[in-house]
C-alpha cells in the first residue's frame, strides 16, 4: 500500500455557496456514476433535515479516483454552530478547498473554517464558484479572500494560493478568465489537476507502529460502534491487535479490530490493509470515541485528543408536564430523554449535557440556536416529546471580571432597509465597524454584538427587511458584560382554560393580536394561544362557544373574520419566547406555554 497516490482534502464554505454540488460534479466526472445514473437529489446532503434546509449539518467523506490518485473528499458543514463537525474534518485532511460566491465574497461561516484550516498549517485552494452568475466579480472575491488570509494570519506559503473559476451547476472548471455568458473551460479537470499539484501526499512510515485518531463515528446494527480516521502512520488490518487510548495520559484498552473499510464514491469497501494517508473505516472495538488513537500495543503512539472550541449557548430539556403531555410521543420519560442525549454525546462533541437539582430537568449546551434546534428536530422526529427553556449565554469568569461570548455579525440587506436594521442591532448592544455598499441597491453591514442580542433577532431581522435580507454569524471572543439588552416589545395572550378552541372564540380574539392556534386546536390553562398587540400579557377565554338561545335578532349576522395564524415552527419558538416560557415540542406539535400554568403560580413566581 506504500506506492498508493492518496490526496485528502476537506471542501469548506458558507451556506449557499455551492459547495454540495461541487461534490455532486466531482463524483460524477470522476466516474463514480454511470451516464444513466443522473442523481437529481444532492448526493451528500442525505439526511432528511440537510434536504429540507439544503444545508450540511454533517461532515460526510466519500472518494474519488483521479488519473491513478485516490482523493478523499470530506464534505463539511459550513455553518459555525457545527463547528465541532468543522474541526474533526479538517484534523482527517492535508489541505482544503475554499469555495465562495463570485458574487457575495467571503462571508463569516468561511472566516471561520479558514481560520481554524490555516492554523492546522492547511494551504488553501481559492475556488472562485458560481462564475456564470449575473453580477459575478471574480477579481473582487479573489482580492477579498487575499485580505481575510492575511488578517487570519497566514504564512507567506499560504498567501500564495491557486485559483480555480468554476461553475458548480453546469460542471466546468477553468484556471483562466473567459467571457461573460461563456463556457470558460471543458469540466472540472481543471480543478482536479490543481488538487493533484498543490495538495500534498501522506508522508508517514506504513512499517512504523500504528497511528490512528479517530475523527467521526457510525454505527451499525450489524457490527456496532464504526471508528473513522486517517491513517498517521503504520499499517492496519483485520483481525489485528490494537490499544485505543484517550490521549497521552489518558486511559488504554486493548482489543482487536474486525473489518477495516474504504471509501470509494459514496461506497464503503473492505480492504486487506491500508496504510499512511487512508481514511479508513474500523469496527469491532466497543471502547471507541472521538479523538482516540487505535495504536500498536507494544508500541503505543498516541496523538493528543481533538480539541475543539466551548459551547456559548445553553438551554433546559425538561420532561413534558402540560395537560396534553403523552398524546403524541412514545419517549416522554426523563430518562429516555437523558439517555438520548448521552448517545448524542458520543458524536457531537460540541455539545455538553449536565443534570441539575431539578428533577426531569437537563441543561444542555452548545455552538449556538441552530446546533439544539437541530438536536431537537431529530429528537421530535426520533418520537420523543419534551419541553424547553429560552436560550441562555455561556458566561464565563475571565481574571474576576464576568464575560459574554461576543458575535461577529454580518447582514447584506437593501438600502431601503438600513435605518431599521442598524437602529435594531444599535438597541441590542451592537457595534457597527464595517459598512461596504456594493453600488447596486444593497449594502452589507459587519457588526460585533453581545450572543445574547442575536437570541430571537431572525425573526424581527425577516421583518424589518421584508424578507429580502441575509444574516449570518459567528462567535468571535469573550469580552467583559455589555449590561441589560430589552426584551421582547409585545406581551402574550395566555388561555385561561382547557378545551378546545372554537372559530367564534378566535374572531372575538382577532383585535386582541396574532394568534398562534387554528380552530379545534387543543388548549389548555397556560398555554400561550398569540401575540398581544400590548406589551402585557393578558389572560383570555380561548375555549369560547356561542350561547345557542332560540332569540334572534333582525338582519343578517356578522361573519366572522378571521386572521391567518402564525405558522409556529420549532425556531420560531426557541426564539420567541421569554425565561418564563417554554416550548412544548411532541413528533406533531409545537405549543408555547407559560412555565407555570396557573396565574395564581405565575403571580406568585414574579413576586419571589
Amino acid at each position: 500500500m506504500a506506492h498508493k497516490q492518496i490526496r485528502n482534502i476537506a471542501i469548506i464554505a458558507h451556506v449557499d455557496h455551492g459547495k454540495t454540488t461541487m461534490v455532486d460534479q466531482l463524483l460524477r466526472q470522476s466516474g463514480t456514476f454511470a451516464n444513466h445514473e443522473k442523481v437529481v437529489d444532492t448526493v451528500m446532503d442525505n439526511n432528511a433535515i440537510e434536504k429540507e434546509r439544503g444545508i450540511t449539518i454533517l461532515a460526510k467523506n466519500c472518494a474519488v479516483t483521479w488519473q491513478d490518485t485516490h482523493i478523499n473528499i470530506v464534505d463539511t458543514p459550513g455553518h459555525a454552530d457545527f463547528g465541532g463537525e468543522v474541526e474533526r474534518a479538517l484534523s482527517m485532511v492535508d489541505g482544503v478547498v475554499l469555495l465562495i460566491d463570485a458574487q457575495e465574497g467571503p462571508m463569516p461561516q468561511t472566516r471561520f473554517v479558514t481560520k481554524k484550516a490555516l492554523a492546522l498549517g492547511l494551504k488553501p485552494i481559492l475556488v472562485v464558484n458560481k462564475v456564470d452568475k449575473p453580477g459575478s466579480r471574480p477579481d473582487f472575491v479573489i482580492n477579498a479572500a487575499f485580505d481575510l488570509f492575511d488578517k487570519l494570519g497566514a504564512t507567506d506559503e499560504q498567501l500564495d494560493f491557486p485559483v480555480v473559476y468554476a461553475s458548480g451547476i453546469n460542471g466546468w472548471s477553468s484556471l483562466v478568465e473567459g467571457g461573460q455568458g461563456e463556457q470558460w473551460g471543458p469540466d472540472m479537470s481543471a480543478l482536479f489537476n490543481t488538487i493533484l499539484d498543490h495538495v500534498p501526499h501522506q508522508q508517514g512510515d506504513p512499517a512504523a507502529p500504528l497511528q490512528l485518531q479517530v475523527s467521526a463515528l457510525d454505527f451499525s446494527t450489524f457490527v456496532g460502534r464504526i471508528g473513522v480516521g486517517r491513517i498517521s502512520q503504520g499499517t492496519i488490518r483485520p483481525m489485528m491487535d490494537v490499544v485505543v487510548m484517550e490521549g497521552p495520559d489518558g486511559k488504554a484498552v486493548k482489543g482487536r479490530v474486525n473489518q477495516v473499510l474504504t471509501f470509494q464514491g459514496l461506497e464503503r469497501v473492505q480492504t486487506t490493509d491500508a496504510g499512511p494517508g487512508e481514511i479508513v473505516l474500523v469496527n469491532g472495538l466497543t471502547d471507541i470515541g472521538i479523538g482516540v488513537t487505535i495504536t500498536d500495543p507494544t508500541n503505543p503512539t498516541p496523538l493528543p485528543m481533538l480539541k475543539v472550541d466551548e459551547p456559548t449557548l445553553t438551554m433546559n430539556f425538561c420532561v413534558n408536564t402540560s395537560p396534553l403531555a403523552g398524546r403524541e410521543g412514545k419517549y416522554v420519560t426523563s430518562r429516555q430523554i437523558w439517555d438520548r442525549l448521552q448517545k448524542e454525546l458520543q458524536h457531537n462533541v460540541a455539545l455538553r449535557v449536565k443534570e441539575t437539582g431539578e428533577e426531569g430537568i437537563f441543561e444542555v449546551m452548545g455552538r449556538g440556536e441552530l446546533h439544539l434546534t437541530i438536536l431537537l428536530e431529530n429528537m421530535r422526529r426520533e418520537g420523543f416529546e419534551l419541553a424547553v427553556s429560552k436560550p441562555r449565554v455561556v458566561f464565563k469568569d475571565i481574571n474576576g471580571e464576568k464575560c459574554e461570548p461576543i458575535e461577529l455579525v454580518t447582514a447584506d440587506i437593501e438600502e431601503q432597509h438600513q435605518g431599521g436594521v442598524m437602529q435594531a442591532l444599535g438597541e441590542r448592544k451592537g457595534e457597527l465597524f464595517n459598512m461596504d455598499p456594493d453600488g447596486r441597491g444593497r449594502v452589507r453591514l459587519e457588526y460585533r454584538i453581545p450572543a445574547r442580542g442575536l437570541i430571537g433577532f431572525t425573526n424581527e431581522f425577516l421583518n424589518l427587511t421584508r424578507g429580502t435580507g441575509l444574516i449570518s454569524n459567528i462567535f468571535d471572543c469573550y469580552e467583559p458584560h455589555k449590561g441589560e439588552i430589552g426584551s421582547r416589545k409585545n406581551g402574550v395572550l395566555i388561555s385561561m382554560d382547557d378545551g378546545e378552541i372554537f372559530t367564534y372564540a378566535l374572531g372575538k380574539l382577532d383585535d386582541r393580536g396574532r394568534m398562534f392556534v387554528r380552530a379545534n386546536d387543543p388548549v389548555y390553562e397556560g398555554m400561550i394561544v398569540g401575540i398581544h398587540s400590548r406589551d402585557n400579557d393578558l389572560v383570555v377565554n380561548a375555549t369560547r362557544t356561542k350561547q345557542l338561545t332560540n332569540f334572534r335578532v333582525s338582519g343578517k349576522e356578522d361573519a366572522i373574520k378571521i386572521t391567518p395564524p402564525i405558522e409556529l415552527t420549532l425556531e420560531y419558538g426557541v426564539e420567541f419566547i421569554e425565561d418564563d416560557e417554554l416550548v412544548e415540542i411532541t413528533p406533531k406539535s409545537v405549543r408555547l406555554r407559560k412555565r407555570h400554568l396557573k396565574e395564581s403560580d405565575r403571580k406568585r413566581a414574579s413576586r419571589s
